[in-house]
């Protein structure tokens, strides 16, 4: 999976309701730009190189899959579209809003229509200082010097003021945190590693994923699934215990909940569709004896694709050993899925149609998918 980059954003108003403002647009640059993982104080500083009413002034950082020329145009929408109208003159002026790219991760770009880092950021305590909440130890990566000397060593004389209202993270809408330990579940290729990775990054969870690649009896049960079916079941069955009660029992004080790509009981569902009856009843007695004392989690999502949808991820990620899965087999794992999840009273599950969405590419996708989780 990509990693997303870092942009710190500047943003300013002196017109109008000033706060609402700047709260309109972070919450704009949630939905467009990329997920905003710190927010810092609200300085009232003096209108700077004109005669104007005193401006509000604030910094966030923005993990995005978006260019700097693609986080430029969005900015320049959310401006638009909260009211500030298009300059006729090359002067400063008063306006509702102003966002600005400051950093983009450590890159150095000179366009036409966009400089970064910006070049004048330097210069300016009223960047300066909301930068120097969040981003203290930063290093510019033209002057090599971190923004806390850069603050330092600004001759900007400007009166600079924190005020006590703060800005809000729109990612706490979701309500996450209210959760210990949430699995995804899907049938292969259902885009369930993608999204608990996508949540771990967004909301500060620790991550937990399955290690099925390194089960050397997979390809072996693909080719020939009738000899395999049950070594192979049983080999997950021991490979997920180990996993998930070492990762349940170790802590992180320094994340706000876990997220898994698996649940255990996955094992119950792939062993009722290829093993045998008499197996099948066999390694359900080893199955509940070794998970007995295993914690649940606290919220269970189901991504449901269609055939079609499973078929065309699956051969998008070119796992040689995947290549010859069958239509009907995916078809009995949906089944056995929802077969099972109809039989869990004490589970909170969430299923999830998601075979008309593309959360990894489309970020109205992924925030869709966020709301029907947290609904």
């Amino acid at each position: 999976m990509i990693s997303a980059k870092t942009v710190y954003i500047a943003l300013g108003s002196n017109k109008g309701n000033k706060m609402q403002y700047l709260q309109s647009a972070i919450d704009a640059i949630f939905e467009k730009v990329g997920s905003v993982s710190k927010i810092s104080k609200v300085y009232q500083t003096p209108a700077f190189g004109f005669e104007g009413d005193d401006f509000f002034n604030a910094c966030i950082k923005v993990e995005t899959d978006l260019k700097p020329k693609k986080i430029l145009k969005a900015l320049q929408a959310i401006e638009s579209e909260l009211g500030r109208v298009e300059k006729t003159t090359d002067r400063y002026e008063s306006r509702v809003i102003d966002l600005d790219i400051l950093l983009y991760d450590d890159e150095i770009l000179e366009g036409k229509t966009l400089v970064v880092p910006h070049p004048e950021m330097q210069n300016r305590k009223f960047v300066l200082q909301p930068l120097l909440d969040i981003a203290k130890g930063i290093k510019h990566p033209m002057f090599k010097k971190t923004i806390e000397v850069l603050f330092e060593e600004c001759n900007d004389e400007s009166e600079i003021e924190s005020i006590k209202i703060w800005l809000k993270n729109p990612k706490k809408n979701f309500g996450f945190s209210d959760y210990n330990f949430i699995a995804i579940e899907g049938n292969i290729g259902a885009g369930k590693t993608s999204l608990a990775n996508k949540i771990a990054q967004d909301f500060n969870a620790k991550l937990i994923l399955e290690r099925f690649a390194d089960n050397p009896f997979l390809p072996k049960f693909y080719k020939e699934p009738e000899r395999y079916a049950f070594t192979l079941e049983m080999s997950f069955l021991a490979d997920r215990y180990q996993q998930i009660s070492d990762d349940l029992s170790q802590l992180d004080l320094f994340k706000d909940f876990m997220v898994s790509d698996y649940d255990v009981h996955k094992s119950l569902v792939f062993s009722k569709v290829t093993l045998p009856e008499d197996e099948f009843r066999l390694y359900r007695k080893l199955f509940y004896q070794v998970y007995k004392d295993i914690a649940r989690p606290d919220l269970y999502v189901y991504l449901y694709q269609n055939t079609e949808r499973l078929q065309a991820n699956i051969k998008k990620r070119g796992r040689k050993y995947e290549s010859e899965i069958e239509d009907e087999y995916l078809e009995k794992i949906n089944s056995g899925y929802l077969e099972f999840l109809k039989s869990q009273t004490e589970l909170n599950v969430k299923i999830i149609d998601i075979s008309d969405k593309d959360f990894v590419k489309n970020r109205e996708d992924y925030l869709w998918l966020l709301r029907e989780i947290s609904s």
